[in-house]
């Protein structure tokens, strides 16, 4: 399978799951998740950040062929307070809340390096 950019879509049939345990195997094993106001909380020391001050590794994004709601970008993620490597999920798009449209707007992708796809 071909590398995947910052940004890029899943290789077709390449599932949320897939992507999530690919990135697990990189070794991204914390989780991390939305938060109010756009911000990111880590679930290692349930620190609170703004998104602008998560680095994101990588970001890749799964899309639903006919459904919307599986329009899912996953970034390979590090807590700025504990360091902890993580993935976050979030919807984009249509079905993307207003909080998770602006995490994906604020999160710091400056050094993203590209994913390696599963396979």
């Amino acid at each position: 399978m071909r590398a995947m950019a910052p940004g890029d879509s899943a290789p077709d049939g390449i599932t949320l799951l897939e992507v999530i345990r690919f990135l697990e195997d990189a070794g991204y094993t914390a989780q991390l998740v939305p938060a109010d106001e756009g911000q990111i909380r880590c679930l290692v020391c349930a620190a609170v950040s703004p998104a602008a001050g998560v680095y994101a590794d990588r970001l890749c994004r799964t899309e639903g062929a006919s459904d919307p709601d599986d329009m899912v970008a996953v970034a390979a993620v590090r807590c700025p307070r504990c360091g902890a490597r993580g993935t976050l999920a979030l919807k984009y798009g249509p079905g993307a809340s207003p909080d998770e449209a602006e995490i994906l707007a604020h999160l710091d992708r400056s050094g993203a390096r590209p994913a390696a796809a599963p396979g």
